[in-house]
């Protein structure tokens, strides 16, 4: 099997973040996705070693912001591959927050959705989390960046704990 087929779906470039308490998560994904449009339902697939699983899994909501195709190497590699539970991945950047309460940052963001889970599901090395929108905002123009721009323009790297990453055989 030629599992590098995969390669050919696209999907774009996520920041999935939440508050629970004081304990903030955020990190990147690739696997962001609207699913129904009443109710209006997106879902996000989180790796169950991200610290921002289990603040997303004790939050019961999460802000998704859609990375614009303008955002670089340094805004992905800020909160792609640091981990929330040892660094602070809004320290010096503008942050906001959304209705529900979770934090984001409309810097390098096409948009942004505030989100109440309703439904998850173990999917082995993952969690999938099926969040109804309660908010959403366009935050700029540029168009959102794509995994697919993130490999071949800005010649970045899929991690070990991303969705897609295959191992080699």
């Amino acid at each position: 099997m030629d599992a590098t087929a995969l390669f050919k779906f696209h999907s774009g470039l996520y920041v999935v973040s939440a508050q629970a308490g004081d304990d903030i998560g955020a990190c990147i994904i690739n696997t962001g996705l609207q699913l129904t449009s009443d109710p209006l339902q997106v879902m996000v697939a989180v790796n169950k070693q991200n610290h921002t699983e289990s603040v997303i899994a004790k939050a019961g909501h999460f802000a998704l912001t859609a990375v614009a195709e303008s955002a670089n190497m340094l805004y992905i590699g800020r909160f792609g591959f640091r981990t929330s539970k040892d660094y602070d991945k809004f320290d010096g950047i503008k942050c906001a927050t959304t209705i529900l309460g979770d934090p984001y940052t409309p810097e390098n963001a096409a948009c942004v959705l505030a989100c109440d889970v309703v439904k998850t599901l173990d999917v082995g090395t993952h969690t999938v989390f099926v969040g109804e929108v309660k908010d959403a905002a366009n935050l700029d123009d540029d168009p959102v960046m794509t995994y697919s721009y993130y490999h071949s323009v800005l010649k970045g790297k899929t991690p070990p704990k991303a969705s897609s990453f295959i191992g080699e055989a």
